[in-house]
C-alpha cells in the first residue's frame, strides 16, 4: 500500500502485484495440478504443481518489492537513487501520457521503472550533467503524491540555499 510519512520520508510506496494476479494465478496452477493429476502418477503431479507455486511466488514478490521513495535527501526507485539536488522538474502522468512516454517518446537514455499493472507514473528531469540519463519515468498508483513530494524537497533546498 502506497503511504506518505512526514519529515525524513516524503513519500514511500510498494509496487507491488496486485491481488488479481495472485487470484488468476492460484487458478492457473490448480488447472495445471488437474491435468497432472489426471495424467502422472500423484508424486510427480504434486512436486510439479509445488515447483510451480514457488517459481510463481518468488516472481511476484520479487517483482512487487520495487520500492519508489523521497527521503533523506534522496529519490529511490527500486535499485536506483539520485540525490534531489540533481532532480529536476517531476511530471505526473496518465495513462495515455505514460504509454507515449513508455513507447513513442521514450528515449533510450532514460531509467524507466515501469509494471504493467500500474497504468500511471511521474516523469522526473534529472539535471546532473554527467549523468546521461535525461529523465527517470517510474510507476506509481500516486504519482501525484510523489511530484508534490519532490516539489516540497525543491522547496525546501531553495529556501535553505536563500537563507544563506
Amino acid at each position: 500500500m502506497p503511504s506518505t510519512t512526514p519529515a525524513s520520508t516524503g513519500y514511500a510506496e510498494y509496487l507491488r502485484v496486485p491481488l488479481r494476479w495472485w487470484v488468476q494465478a492460484t487458478m492457473f496452477l490448480a488447472t495445471v495440478w488437474l491435468a497432472f493429476i489426471v495424467a502422472t502418477p500423484a508424486w510427480v503431479a504434486w512436486t510439479s504443481t509445488a515447483g510451480l507455486v514457488a517459481l510463481t511466488a518468488a516472481v511476484f514478490v520479487g517483482w512487487g518489492s520495487a520500492r519508489v521513495e523521497v527521503r533523506d535527501g534522496q529519490f529511490v526507485a527500486g535499485r536506483a537513487h539520485i540525490p534531489l539536488e540533481h532532480v529536476g522538474t517531476a511530471q505526473a502522468l496518465d495513462a495515455d501520457q505514460t504509454r507515449a512516454a513508455a513507447g513513442v517518446d521514450a528515449d533510450a537514455r532514460a531509467y524507466l521503472l515501469l509494471r504493467p499493472y500500474l497504468k500511471r507514473s511521474v516523469k522526473v528531469a534529472v539535471l546532473d550533467p554527467a549523468d546521461p540519463t535525461p529523465y527517470w519515468l517510474v510507476s506509481s498508483r500516486r504519482p501525484h503524491d510523489i511530484v508534490a513530494a519532490l516539489n516540497g524537497s525543491a522547496e525546501g533546498r531553495t529556501g535553505a540555499a536563500a537563507g544563506r
